[in-house]
């Protein structure tokens, strides 16, 4: 398993509040993904819809709906269930966004990289 790496600290994702963006490479391809805090546990996704390869934020970092109760695209309105990422209505119903492993430790949110998940290249 590879080694975590640190995202942020705990107290900077509020509850059902505004997300956390960061850089990833998606099976070798510049993504974004986003972490946020849910029912208590932080939660993280690639920020882009399962219907079309499009970031889903309406501005960056926010992906809640009004109620602050599921993820919605801000291109297609398609809703999700953020403690799973299922799509629960919209043209993906039934899809689900790709899943992101986060631990919360410490007082430190990070996350695990994947086989196909790696940390963005840093430049410098």
């Amino acid at each position: 398993m590879a080694e975590p790496l640190r995202l942020c600290r705990s107290e900077a994702l509020a509850e059902r509040g505004r997300a956390l963006l960061f850089d990833v490479l998606y099976r070798g391809q510049p993504a974004r993904a986003f972490v946020l805090r849910y029912e208590g546990r932080p939660v993280a996704y690639l920020n882009r819809c399962a219907h079309v390869a499009a970031e889903m934020d309406w501005n960056p970092g926010d992906f809640l709906d009004q109620t602050r109760s599921f993820i919605v695209c801000a291109l297609h309105g398609a809703h999700y269930e953020p403690a799973d990422g299922r799509c629960l209505g919209g043209p993906c119903n039934g899809a689900r966004l790709v899943a992101l492993e986060v631990t919360e430790r410490d007082g430190e949110v990070s996350w695990y990289p994947s086989e196909h998940i790696r940390p963005a290249l840093v430049q410098g």
